[in-house]
C-alpha cells in the first residue's frame, strides 16, 4: 500500500454509538483489505475519541468484534488513519 487510498471511509460516530463507531474499522479490516482494496479511515468529530487508549478498550458494538481487535487488525494491515 502507498499513496492515496482507493477507498476512504469517513467515520464520525464515537463511543456513545459503539456499533456505528466500529463499522468503519470492520469494513477496512475484514472487508476491503482482505480482497486487496487499498483503504484508509478518516476520523472526524466524535470519532476522534476512538483513538484514546481507554476508549478503544471499552467499545463493544453489536454484531462486530471489539474495537480493540478491529483496530489491531487495521494496524497489522497498514490501514492509515487520518484525524
Amino acid at each position: 500500500m502507498g499513496g492515496v487510498p482507493r477507498l476512504l471511509i469517513v467515520a464520525s460516530s464515537g463511543p456513545t454509538d459503539p456499533t456505528r463507531a466500529s463499522i468503519p474499522f470492520h469494513i477496512a479490516a475484514n472487508g476491503a483489505t482482505p480482497v486487496g482494496t487499498e483503504v484508509g479511515i478518516a476520523l472526524a468529530g466524535d470519532a476522534t475519541e476512538l483513538m484514546k487508549p481507554d476508549t478503544i478498550a471499552n467499545v463493544y458494538g453489536q454484531g462486530v468484534p471489539p474495537l480493540r481487535d478491529l483496530l489491531d487488525k487495521c494496524l497489522e494491515q497498514n490501514v492509515p488513519f487520518y484525524v
